[in-house]
């Protein structure tokens, strides 16, 4: 405490040890520089073998140390914050400032509507007054679903904030602490988290019903003028500005159900044409910073994504802290939190977490002049966002400079303030350039972060014990490369474009802050060393040359080992030996795969040629059929089944269709039955017209009306039948049971007599359709194929064996006695 009795509401200290690691950061060095030696001193001479190999591990070692040096500028001077909230609460809780909060979404089926409501209702909960709250959602996809989930928060909003307020909840987002939420103990607080639980269950349904069926309840169309802006609305590309204040701050009526006032609440999607670019999340960043500049004009802005919900009630008061300090915040632009999320393991493959980064880099950064702008979990000042270079002796007036009176109703007020959302409105301004945030870069917040530091403001990081923000970080490889890969190519572009910290930055920050900017541009074109360090030795090891020296160096082993920890941590080296046994494994039958497709052949017939040697010494062809459940295998299939086999282009005498039912059930020989009969019509159609496919089921489904009359006679005629023959054995196998007069017409359903369950009965056989019988014609007087139904015998004390036991016992049966008795 000085004489005049200042405490600061902000602390900052210098990481533990730093001496000890600078040391380390020497020797290693050192070590880096004897290995550069040991490489010019021993290049092989010309014609040797392995010196453009050893020349280019040279090269790649150079780049790893001068890579290397760059990542010690983000640890050289690693700072840890910490806050005094209670100090600043004493101090300006009648003045705190405004703080306006940006929730950014782009596309309602990748991140749905449910997730972005509770985003946007954690945030909406923060333990700060209400009346100073102001909270935006930028809605690039433009869905009136994501609107109707909204509109439904704003109402869930009233009884959901004063239960936070009452009972501190935390996690602020209604999903995160439902799921985790054990029985409260307190008899009070258990019978309002059952109403709180109820109500949002409703909602959570509404929304999700809304969005299968893609599209809003006509009741909730009717009651909300606001979805009349949806009128014009074209498609996601292509639509008119659509703002809508669902909670007016202004407004005395807009209070919770304890009659406390509720945060500001607005839905903006931008204008979009298909003819003007809309530079993506800067686009729509900025069209908010201008808007909300005309309702709120909070001094303070909170961007997040809409994945990153509140975790920590308190961010904002933190955040404050480094805005408010009466000596020590003149200079800070914007404080960013790191990013963290809730799905990811300790020992988890990819690094998703970024732990490296928020838990050493970003603090090394921290102390040589603020982190990057991440794009999410940031605190800014409205006026540095607005292009403000910074001056010495500048400081905020928190309660004036901002305030905003206005008497326009909300709808008019709408009305005024759609003009800068619109596709033109950055068109020969600075917007994008020299205000708001940049564009032309796949990573805008990034360089926005860097314009800002060039302008001679400062960043802070501030990574509290309780996380502020908790998101979903991707878990599949997939989308980890599709990550990485837009990281990489926005920071390459950095490199090469006019914001490059290498030149854009110089004499503006730091020399080590550059250098940690750099560490990040070059990220991607490391890979190339890399690549070239992995695979050029392995391949030179092939024909017995080493391009590394004979002997071992403890210190480069050991930090391998240190930088793996870093990621793996130490409980992941089961993990990590896993994946090589997985890979191993993947590479084995890799090999197996290549058997597959090593010979690729390719076969080709002469049927021709088949029918004009030998159309009348054909051999005698025969079909088996199996099904074993008429439940999963309804009888209708597989009849269909067997009169398409039926009606091959083959001589029918030649033609032997048999099918095996291990269900036994009389339902499917019942099916069989009627389709000898329907066989009779079916099979001289088939042969008449070409028919194909020759399943009826198939065929009819798919036959537009033939444009020959004779042949669309016949296919009413077919249809018919079939649909009839469709009929009578769906209704049985409804019912369970064949009807009396076929029971009693047909003699083979008597060998069900002694049927017992589809586990335990005797041998069913039925000959349908006797090959060798004159009378087994179709009504063209052809013959038919032989058609017969097998139900082999089963027994609970002997194995069935399955499906080979039933195509052996047909085998058997065929090898038999030439239709003779078979058991």
């Amino acid at each position: 405490m000085g004489s005049d009795g200042y405490l600061p509401l902000f602390e900052t200290k210098r990481a533990k040890g730093r001496v000890l690691y600078r040391l380390f950061v020497i020797s290693m060095f050192v070590a880096i520089c004897l290995i550069w030696i040991h490489r010019v001193s021993y290049i092989p001479i010309k014609g040797e073998d392995g010196r453009w190999g050893w020349i280019g591990l040279l090269v790649a070692e150079l780049w790893f140390g001068f890579y290397w040096v760059l990542t010690q500028a983000q640890r050289w001077n690693q700072v840890y914050r910490s806050t005094f909230k209670d100090r600043l609460s004493k101090r300006y809780e009648k003045e705190l400032p405004k703080v306006d909060i940006f929730v950014c979404t782009a596309d309602p089926v990748i991140e749905p509507p449910v997730m972005v409501i509770n985003t946007v209702l954690s945030v909406m909960a923060y333990d700060y007054p209400p009346e100073n709250l102001s909270v935006y959602l930028s809605d690039d996809g433009g869905s009136n679903i994501t609107y109707y989930a909204l509109l439904e928060a704003s109402h869930f909003a009233k009884h959901w904030l004063p239960y936070c307020k009452k009972f501190k909840v935390e996690p602020s987002s209604p999903a995160a602490y439902l799921i985790s939420k054990d029985d409260p103990h307190v008899a009070n607080q258990a019978k309002e988290l059952l109403i709180i639980k109820k109500l949002y269950e409703e909602m959570e349904n509404r929304i999700e019903n809304a969005a299968k069926l893609g599209r809003v309840p006509e009741e909730v169309l009717s009651k909300h003028k606001g979805f009349s802006q949806w009128d014009s609305y074209s498609s996601q590309r292509d639509h008119d500005t659509i703002l809508q204040i669902l909670i007016d701050g202004r407004d005395p009526n807009a209070k919770d159900r304890d009659g406390f006032v509720l945060p500001t609440l607005v839905y903006l999607a931008r204008e979009k044409r298909p003819q003007h670019h809309h530079n993506f999340k800067a686009g729509a960043m900025n069209a908010l910073i201008r808007v909300s500049s005309e309702i709120s004009n909070g001094p303070i802005i909170l961007n997040v994504d809409c994945d990153m919900y509140s975790n920590n009630s308190q961010s904002v008061r933190d955040a404050l802290c480094f805005f408010m300090d009466e000596e020590k915040s003149h200079d800070v632009a914007f404080v960013q939190f790191p990013q963290n999320f809730k799905n990811v393991t300790r020992n988890e493959l990819y690094d998703a977490a970024l732990r490296v980064i928020s838990e050493v880099e970003f603090h090394g950064l921290d102390g040589c002049g603020g982190p990057l702008y991440v794009g999410t979990g940031c605190f800014h000042r409205r006026d540095t966002l607005c292009g403000r270079k910074f001056s010495k002796g500048y400081k905020s007036d928190w309660n004036s400079e901002n305030d905003i009176k206005r008497e326009e109703s909300v709808h008019e007020l709408e009305q005024k303030l759609k003009g800068l959302a619109s596709s033109t409105y950055d068109k020969n301004t600075q917007w994008g350039k020299e205000m708001g945030l940049l564009y032309g870069c796949p990573v805008e917040d990034v360089i926005t972060g860097l314009s800002i530091q060039c302008r001679g403001w400062k960043s802070v990081y501030f990574n509290p014990s309780r996380k502020a923000f908790l998101g979903v970080a991707s878990e599949t490889l997939p989308d980890v490369l599709v990550q990485h890969k837009r990281w990489s190519e926005g920071d390459l572009q950095i490199l090469f474009s006019r914001y490059s910290p290498a030149w854009y930055a110089h004499g503006k920050i730091s020399l080590v802050h550059q250098m940690g900017y750099c560490a990040y541009c070059l990220w991607a074109p490391n890979c190339w060393a890399t690549l070239y360090y992995t695979v050029i030795p392995s391949l030179y090891l092939l024909k017995g040359i080493s391009l590394f020296p004979q002997l071992k160096i403890p210190i480069t082993e050991r930090e391998i080992e240190r930088q793996r920890w870093e990621v793996m941590g130490e409980d992941g080296r089961w993990g990590w030996i896993g994946l090589l046994v997985a890979e191993l494994w993947f590479g084995f039958y890799w090999v197996l795969t290549q058997a597959q497709r090593w010979n690729q052949v390719y076969r080709s017939t002469f049927k021709d040629r088949l029918s004009k040697r030998y159309e009348k010494e054909l051999p005698k062809v025969d079909i088996f059929v199996c099904t074993a459940d008429p439940v999963i295998e309804p009888p209708v299939m597989v009849i269909n089944t067997v009169l398409s086999v039926m009606a091959y282009d083959y001589p029918p005498e030649n033609l032997s269709v048999y099918l095996s039912d291990d269900g036994g059930s009389n339902i499917t020989y019942y099916a069989l039955l009627e389709a000898s009969h329907f066989a009779k019509h079916w099979l001289p159609y088939c042969k008449k017209f070409k028919v194909e496919p020759s399943s009826p089921a198939a065929y009819l489904i798919s036959k537009d009306d033939p444009h020959v009359a004779n042949q669309a006679k016949e296919l009413l005629i077919i249809k018919k039948l079939y649909e009839e023959m469709e009929n009578r054995i769906e209704n049985a196998a409804k019912l369970g049971r064949i009807p009396e007069e076929v029971l009693s017409k047909h003699k083979g359903f008597s060998q069900w007599d002694s049927y017992s369950s589809q586990r335990d009965h005797d041998t069913i056989l039925q000959i349908l359709i006797d090959g060798r019988d004159p009378n087994a014609k179709d009504r063209d007087g052809f013959v038919l194929p032989t058609l017969v139904y097998l139900a082999r015998e089963k027994r609970p004390q002997h194995h069935h064996n399955f499906k080979a036991g039933a195509m052996n016992a047909l085998v058997m049966y065929i090898l038999g006695d030439k239709m003779t008795h078979f058991v």
